[in-house]
């Protein structure tokens, strides 16, 4: 992992650092340094802490514009295209499910009221907190976790229970999520759109970044596109695979 992507959750990664040490009775971090040398099997719990899991409905507003009035119809369309194929998406580090949720609003409630027929979409969302993928699972949602959403989305796609908004039934349709850490395992695609958004390519070193691409894109199809975080690049060496398609998050697979 690279420190720099940290900078910004520090706080939060070291408040559970520092309840971990409180439990070993450890008093620094030099000493828990030489704790985690001598113990290989604290490093899965150190790991466990540096999980970040931010996240909320249509987060990064300008990345959801593009994907809601350019990406989603022109997916949609080619789908129509080909016969009416199911266009599969997956959402990377999904946490509580906010950013495949946002996607299936985008879809069924912008994409497909402009078109003749309505082609299916299926989402993968992955992430490795089994406590997030339980909450995504749930489809309930605090008012905060809406703050950034639309209005006639909030209206049309919620209702409001005790424990805050539940996400109507019909768009929960045809999301599979599943427990993986992105640097072990991925799903198998192929996918038409994968987003992987502030994960790999804030948190993780250059090395790893530019493996895990090569692995991400080899998951899309042939002019497939990679939705990356706003303040994120990809790594160099990509070998030119992929190119930025119509916004600065957004990149296509090369076609080959």
């Amino acid at each position: 992992m690279q420190w720099a992507g940290f900078r910004k959750v520090r706080r939060q990664v070291r408040k559970r650092i520092a309840r971990r040490m409180d439990e070993l009775k450890i008093g620094n971090m030099k000493t828990y340094q030489a704790y985690l040398e001598f113990h290989p099997d604290e490093w899965p719990v150190l790991d466990s802490m540096c999980r970040i899991t931010i996240s909320r409905f249509y987060r990064d507003r300008g990345v959801f514009d593009a994907i809601g009035t350019v990406v989603l119809p022109e997916l949609a369309r080619t789908a129509l295209n080909t016969g009416g194929r199911a266009t599969r998406l997956w959402s990377a580090g999904c946490a509580s499910g906010e950013e495949a949720y946002t996607c299936k609003l985008l879809w069924d409630l912008s994409a497909l009221p402009v078109l003749p027929s309505s082609p299916e979409l299926h989402i993968t969302a992955t992430d490795m907190d089994d406590h997030l993928l339980g909450r995504a699972a749930g489809g309930i949602f605090r008012e905060s976790a809406l703050k950034d959403l639309p209005e006639e989305y909030v209206n049309g796609a919620f209702e409001k229970t005790g424990g805050g908004y539940r996400l109507l039934e019909r768009f929960r349709k045809n999301i599979l999520f599943i427990r993986q850490d992105i640097r072990e395992r991925m799903p198998g695609g192929p996918f038409h759109m994968i987003l992987c958004r502030n994960l790999v390519f804030t948190y993780f070193e250059e090395p790893l970044q530019a493996e895990l691409l090569g692995e991400i894109a080899d998951r899309l199809i042939n002019g497939g596109l990679l939705v990356t975080g706003m303040h994120e690049s990809l790594p160099k060496g990509d070998k030119g695979i992929m190119h930025r398609f119509n916004h600065p998050c957004i990149y296509r697979k090369s076609e080959i």
